[in-house]
This record gives C-alpha cells, sequence and structure tokens, in this order.
C-alpha cells in the first residue's frame, strides 16, 4: 500500500501523458506513466475536431456552418468519452495495486481567453493546433468531474518556480531528481514526462 498518489497531466495531441506520483517524506516515487487518449483509434473527429470543422464549408455569414458546429460538438463528445474511459482505467489499476489517486494536476496555459474554440480556429490556419489542446485540456476535466478526482490546473510556464517554492528545493536539485526518477520508469521519459512527473510531485507535496 502506499501513500496518497498525485496524477500530472501534460496534454499532447490526441490525449495528455499522465505520470503518477507518490511521496515518502520529501521523496517522489513514481508508481505510473501512461498516456491517455482522447481519440479512438482511425477516428479523425475524435482527433482533430477542429481541424476538421476547418476544412468544411462556411455558413452563409463566413462564420462556422451548422454541420462544423455539429461536427466539433460529436468530436468533443467522443473526446470526453475516451479521457473518461482512459482515466478509469488508469485509477483502477492504481488502486488494484494499493493506490489511491487523490488529486489531478493539469497542465495549462495563458489561453484561457479563448471563449469560443471553433471561431477561434476559423479566423486564422494557424489556430485550430491551438484549439485541439485546449479541447483535449476540456475533455480531462469533464473526466475529472465524472470520475470525482480533485483537479489543481497548474500554469506550465511557472511551474518550476512554484515548484522550487512549495518543496523547498533550488531549481537545479528538481531537475536532478526528475532525471533520476527516468531511470526508474524507463523510456519515454522526455520534457512532457518531466513536467507531469514535477506537477504531480507538487499537488501530491500540497495535500500533505
Amino acid at each position: 500500500m502506499t501513500g496518497p498518489v498525485g496524477l500530472g497531466f501534460r496534454v499532447l495531441k490526441g490525449g495528455s501523458v499522465v505520470v503518477g506520483v507518490t511521496t515518502n517524506g520529501n521523496e517522489p516515487r513514481i508508481v505510473s506513466s501512461s498516456f491517455l487518449a482522447t481519440a479512438a483509434e482511425n477516428d479523425r473527429l475524435s482527433l482533430e475536431p477542429y481541424h476538421v470543422a476547418a476544412e468544411m464549408a462556411r455558413g452563409p455569414d463566413g462564420g462556422a456552418s451548422a454541420q462544423a458546429a455539429a461536427a466539433v460538438a460529436e468530436g468533443r463528445r467522443r473526446q470526453d468519452m475516451c479521457a473518461a474511459a482512459g482515466l478509469g482505467d488508469i485509477i483502477d489499476t492504481l488502486r488494484t495495486a494499493g493506490s489511491e489517486p487523490v488529486v489531478a494536476a493539469l497542465l495549462v496555459n495563458r489561453a484561457g481567453w479563448i471563449s469560443d474554440l471553433l471561431d477561434y480556429s476559423l479566423a486564422f490556419a494557424d489556430h485550430p493546433p491551438v484549439a485541439e489542446g485546449l479541447a483535449v485540456r476540456d475533455a480531462l476535466r469533464f473526466a475529472f468531474g465524472r470520475l470525482g478526482i480533485d483537479v489543481m490546473e497548474m500554469d506550465e510556464k511557472s511551474l518550476g518556480e512554484s515548484a522550487s517554492k512549495q518543496l523547498g528545493l533550488e531549481s537545479a536539485d528538481i531537475d536532478a531528481r526528475l532525471k533520476t526518477l527516468g531511470t526508474t520508469v524507463g523510456k519515454p521519459w522526455r520534457k512532457e514526462q518531466k513536467l507531469a512527473c514535477l506537477a504531480a510531485w507538487v499537488a501530491v507535496a500540497a495535500r500533505r
């Protein structure tokens, strides 16, 4: 039986890296490292609904057509269902192994000002990828709510600074520990996994 576990989420296309961390005193330990898909295999609508919508004919006013809006709504529904199912599987696996997830740490950026992702996607060609990432975050929020998991949202750009304050460690010490932690789980252990791990570490430390 381990102590409370924090789950860190760092969004990528089609889902999120998920790293589970518990602590023994001030020492973090990884209990899981995986990818939670928010898109079904060979289902483009759940993978990139805003790209699909951007390729569709516009409405009479030049904005989104009813068909595009319906496509996005269906794609987002599928993403929500995938996220809830995937998170449920991760939680079940952890609980079977004697771990109890108590908090999710979701890494976000400063794009929260975008109120309508579909209109935003249609404005410029480089906007759909941004919307897709925000949609995955919304799918994760849906899953957290569906499964009753508390969530802490953390700004990715200021994570290092806030982690140093919360953990009482210098950034070099944190980097060294993250590198060592990676050797306990193997590849992949890229930037995304390190960020998710650090977010989870901060979140579970804050709960103690």
